[in-house]
């Protein structure tokens, strides 16, 4: 499942820099466009699940899996406190906000999920999640008029 995801991550120092409301518009119609195949596979597999938990359990395994893959460095596959962080973000920005704009059934349970993985397996990572608009909608387009 999610094989090669860790293609998801591959521009997240680009997408993260300089991130503001019409950057942010973009680089979230780009991702989506790339990776939006991921996210109906995760709503495909709730789909055939029975256990729904159980199989939103193996999305976030699968997914927690892909980063320490791909950062992860050593026997431990140890990731860098600064590294972390750009992925926690990373995930806020754009991995829950497409997992939500997939509007199924169980999406918040596969966020839920998520979070919860990601809370247990990575040290110091007590992320949570939006939605699209939300995140969208909290950026200003100019502070004090000049930017």
């Amino acid at each position: 499942m999610l094989e090669n995801a860790e293609t998801m991550f591959d521009n997240l120092d680009l997408m993260l820099k300089k991130l503001k409301k019409k950057s942010y518009e973009e680089n979230m119609r780009q991702f989506l466009w790339k990776n939006q195949h991921y996210f109906h596979e995760m709503t495909d597999h709730m789909d055939a699940a029975q256990e729904k938990d159980k199989a939103a359990g193996e999305i976030a395994a699968a997914l927690g899996d892909c980063v320490e893959n791909r950062f992860g460095k050593g026997e431990k596959k140890k990731i860098s406190s600064r590294m972390q962080a750009d992925i926690n973000f990373f995930m806020i920005y754009y991995i829950f906000p497409s997992i939500l704009k997939t509007e199924h059934e169980d999406c918040r349970l596969i966020a839920d999920t998520i979070c919860a993985e990601w809370n247990r397996r990575f040290k110091d990572s007590a992320i949570g999640y939006t939605d699209y608009d939300s995140l969208y909608e909290s950026f200003r387009e100019k502070i004090f008029g000049i930017f």
